[in-house]
């Protein structure tokens, strides 16, 4: 698929309004949970993957550039899957191996399962 110079511009508006949104979101949740489990990443990963598995349906990967648009710009912006790889590691070094893996796999399996629910509501509204 090639991109019209109009939709790549949109793509890069859209990344800087996913990375700003995840800023936002990573700061609320920061606010409210104060404890070392990354738990502001893992809600900007799972609440992008299901806008992800959303826009799959109503927008359709097929259609012109929009799916493409929207789930490379915004939801690239927002999501932030190296993060939660770094914040793993990170509890591992220091010793918190448990928290590593629930946050390493509770990543993966909430994030599949969030993709799946972005489907079937998108199905549901569809």
């Amino acid at each position: 698929m090639t991109l019209t110079p109009g939709e790549v511009l949109v793509l890069a508006v859209l990344g800087g309004v996913g990375a700003a949104a995840r800023y936002l979101v990573d700061d609320l949740v920061n606010r409210w949970w104060a404890r070392g489990f990354p738990l502001a990443t893992l809600c900007i990963n799972v609440s992008g993957s299901f806008l992800i598995g959303l826009l799959a349906v109503t927008v359709g990967p097929g259609s012109s550039g929009t799916y493409a648009v929207w789930a490379t710009g915004f939801c690239g912006g927002y999501t932030t899957f190296s993060t939660a790889t770094v914040e793993a590691v990170r509890l591992a070094r220091e010793g918190a191996v448990r928290q590593a893996v629930v946050a390493a796999g509770g990543t993966l399996v909430l994030c599949v399962a969030a993709v799946a629910l972005g489907v079937l509501t998108g199905r549901l509204l569809g």
